[in-house]
């Protein structure tokens, strides 16, 4: 198979001979536990481009499930980390502290939402970042419940496991839970009952919180409620202003800390910064990862001053926190996006991408709906405009054969019948309107074959 357009250059098939061996090694040593989507190995990644072992080049939609927002291998950011190796590597911020590390947190204080005192502390990866979040919360209230949302996707450690909401594959067979984790409902408006408006539909859901504090828990025995402002693995829904002030005004009323997981949506993705942004809201405490640090491994928590000196000494933190690397990449990161300013750049990706689907949709009726805030766009596909069937078949056909076609794609939702898009925010419009060729053209052969 070769198939040559402007980015896209696919010289064999997918794997290609050192693909298949290295392949075979995977299969051979690693467990089948952690999945894979492109069935290659990269050799070089740029900017919003992917370049495997066998010579070809991928357009990369995927972006390390929302990780590279700043793109692969920023300049700024490889000579920042050059430069940084050539004075130390690790000494543990516990042990020998270093300055990058405050200079992040400065920096984290200062462009998290609101205008109060913060304070920020730094982890490996969005779960430990949830897992202590939920600590200082706890401590800080001297309360033990916790609630999330259906849908929901707060990580796989274990109490980031118990707040996330769906069962397979992240949950099924690795319980008991943690304990004193609650779910309420979570807007998805479009399914939405039939003659129910979007306000109605949020109404109800915020009024159930009144029942829940009847049935299940006091709300004085609840510490905090965890919330992602666009639902990442659950489909890309995102909530009303409404609904989303409405839950902060209810964390108000019975002393609740609000806390925004913005791990997937944060650094830009949305068209703002930080997604809560949208809704007028400021946090209590904000969990952040993924695309902090251009693909580093590192995590933080930011939250308002008085709730993060909770913990006392050693309560918090771990050996690996807040590397230097993953602190000097994360600043220059931060330095890319005000500088380019990458937020408004996530708001013309996501507008072009609808429209070629809302477009689509008009031919191909198993497109049920589009939806994005900023560059964080999903289209759900069903059975059936109608009834609403969710179409998890055609959509895993739809990332196979793209993947196979030269795009990295990933599917997402409840139903597994959500494709969704996160490339670089420094992707270019060439790049992604031939990206969006070869999806659009993958999915009208796959409906028509159907057919």
């Amino acid at each position: 198979m070769t198939s040559q357009r402007k980015f896209i250059r696919l010289n064999t098939k997918i794997p290609g001979p050192k693909g298949e061996m290295l392949l075979k090694r995977r299969n051979d040593t690693i467990p089948r536990g952690p999945f894979n989507t492109a069935m290659t190995f990269v050799q070089k990644g740029e900017g919003a481009l992917l370049t495997d072992v066998d010579g070809n080049t991928f357009i990369d939609f995927a972006g390390a499930i929302g990780t590279i927002n700043a793109g692969h291998c920023p300049p700024e950011v490889v000579q920042a980390l050059k430069e940084q190796l050539d004075h130390y590597i690790h000494t543990c911020f516990h042990v020998m502290m270093y300055e990058p590390y405050i200079a992040l947190a400065e920096k984290l204080n200062e462009i998290t939402p609101g205008t109060h005192r913060k304070k920020t502390f730094f982890l490996n990866s969005g779960a430990e970042a949830v897992e202590n979040a939920v600590k200082i919360a706890r401590k800080y209230t001297n309360r033990r419940a916790i609630i999330s949302f259906d849908r929901g996707y707060h990580g796989r450690t274990f109490m980031a496991m118990s707040l996330t909401s769906k069962v397979k594959p992240y949950k099924y067979g690795f319980g008991p839970f943690a304990t004193d984790t609650y779910k309420m409902p979570y807007p998805y408006y479009y399914r939405k009952p039939v003659g129910m408006t979007n306000e109605e539909l949020d109404d109800h859901l915020l009024s159930r919180f009144d029942d829940f504090f009847l049935a299940e828990v006091s709300a004085d025995d609840v510490a905090a409620v965890i919330m992602e402002p666009v639902q990442g693995e659950g489909g890309f829904i995102s909530p009303s202003k409404r609904f989303v002030q409405g839950v902060k005004a209810i964390c108000e009323k019975n002393n609740i800390l609000f806390i925004a997981d913005e791990v997937q949506t944060g650094f830009g993705r949305t068209g703002k910064m930080f997604a809560m942004e949208h809704y007028d809201i400021v946090p209590d405490l904000i969990t952040m990862s993924k695309s902090i640090a251009a693909g580093l491994p590192i995590s933080a928590v930011t939250g308002k001053a008085e709730i993060m000196e909770a913990p006392n000494p050693g309560e918090i933190g771990g050996t690996y926190g807040g590397s230097p690397l993953g602190c000097v990449a994360a600043l220059q990161v931060i330095e890319l996006m005000e500088r380019d300013d990458l937020p408004s750049r996530a708001n013309e990706i996501g507008k072009q991408i609808v429209d070629r689907f809302t477009a689509l949709q008009q031919e191909v009726n198993e497109i049920g709906d589009v939806r994005t805030l900023g560059a964080m766009t999903a289209v759900e596909f069903v059975q059936d405009p109608v009834t609403k069937k969710p179409a998890k078949e055609l959509v895993v056909n739809i990332v196979k054969e793209v993947n196979r076609r030269g795009v990295v794609l990933l599917g997402a939702g409840l139903y597994g019948n959500v494709v969704r898009f996160l490339c670089p925010l420094v992707i270019t419009d060439e790049q992604l309107q031939e990206g969006l060729d070869i999806v659009c053209e993958v999915i009208v052969e796959l409906v028509s074959r159907k057919e």
